[in-house]
């Protein structure tokens, strides 16, 4: 979200894929405290200018994807004009499917890296607010770019690492 408020691009995204992200955490995380997730997409509603989506509920059934449970990002993308859907989830958004409508599925290494390759010191200071916002339990900047590895971000971290990034 920090990256988000840089203006490097438009967040796009619905309640329904919040539902979604906040489902799958707690899927795979059942001790996260519910109220807290809540918490964190109010946030993001109310930092993000414009970011949810609305009106693309119609769009739903005429899409086809692999897994028909996503077809609703698809629908917000074209809703929201997105450029892009950022997912892990490659296999599930296929370009050629995608690429009708003008929208490519990037996972989100790549996206951080086309980020860095558009402004470096905006990349940079947000993930210095980023980490400096972790307060329970607060990281060092090792343990930072620990757990993003563990989300499966070399190159971003790669980028921070060539940048000096310390806090």
């Amino acid at each position: 979200m920090y990256l988000a408020s840089t203006g490097l691009f438009i967040a796009r995204w619905s309640d329904e894929i919040h539902d979604e992200w906040i489902r799958n955490l707690l899927k795979n995380d059942p001790d996260r405290d519910p109220k807290a997730l809540q918490r964190t997409r109010e946030l993001m509603d109310a930092n993000v200018p414009d970011a949810l989506v609305y009106g693309y509920e119609g769009l739903i059934e005429g899409l086809d994807l692999p897994d028909e449970g996503d077809r609703h990002v698809l629908a917000a993308a074209i809703q929201g004009h997105a450029e892009g859907i950022i997912t892990f989830n490659l296999k599930d958004f296929p370009n050629d499917t995608l690429s009708k409508f003008g929208i490519s599925a990037i996972h989100p290494d790549e996206f951080l890296n086309d980020m860095f390759e558009l402004d470096p010191a905006a990349c940079l200071l947000a993930a210095q607010r980023h980490k400096n916002s972790l307060k329970k339990p607060p990281f060092s900047t090792d343990e930072y770019l620990n757990a993003l590895l563990k989300q499966k971000l070399p190159s971003f971290v790669s980028h921070l690492c060539k940048m000096s990034f310390t806090i």
